[in-house]
This record gives structure tokens, C-alpha cells and sequence, in this order.
């Protein structure tokens, strides 16, 4: 059982060390590169998206069994969400 506990928390510190990495490299690209390109956006999306499957999978342990339901629930309203974005898109422009 401690050899399970130690994988464990080697887990956390990986998940945790990759959370500030992905962070970081946010930080850095905002203060560093011009603002106004068309990569700045997108690639900070993609970071976010990033940074939040980290986080439901390994803090909000979504990985494990018996989470069926709360995945549901996520997918549901990401897809509710995706959709308002888009046609709020589509509306303005």
C-alpha cells in the first residue's frame, strides 16, 4: 500500500508542477509577444483547455470509477456553453 500512496503523490506533484508550467508559459507569452497577432488567442484557449482537463482529472479525480454522472454533467454544460458561444458569435457577427 505505500508503494500505491508513493505513485500517488509523485502523481500530484507531476499534475502539480505541469499546472504551473502551463501557467507560466501563459504569463510569459502575454507579457512577451505582441498582442495583436492572431496566435495569442487560440494558443491561450488550448492552454486553458489544457490546465482544466488537469484539473478534472487529477484533482477532481475524474479518472477514477464511480464518476460517471459528474462527467455527464460536465460534458452537458460544456456543450450548453460551446453552443451559447457560438451563437452568441454568430448573433454579433
Amino acid at each position: 500500500m505505500a508503494g500505491n500512496k508513493a505513485g500517488s503523490t509523485r502523481n500530484y506533484w507531476l499534475t502539480f508542477a505541469v499546472s504551473i508550467a502551463l501557467t507560466v508559459i501563459t504569463f510569459y507569452i502575454v507579457a512577451k509577444l505582441d498582442t495583436s497577432g492572431n496566435f495569442l488567442i487560440p494558443f491561450m484557449i488550448v492552454l486553458a483547455i489544457a490546465q482544466a482537463l488537469f484539473q478534472l482529472i487529477f484533482w477532481m479525480h475524474m479518472n477514477e470509477k464511480g464518476h460517471l454522472m459528474p462527467i455527464i454533467g460536465i460534458a452537458t454544460g460544456a456543450f450548453v456553453a460551446l453552443t451559447a458561444v457560438i451563437m452568441a458569435l454568430y448573433w454579433v457577427w
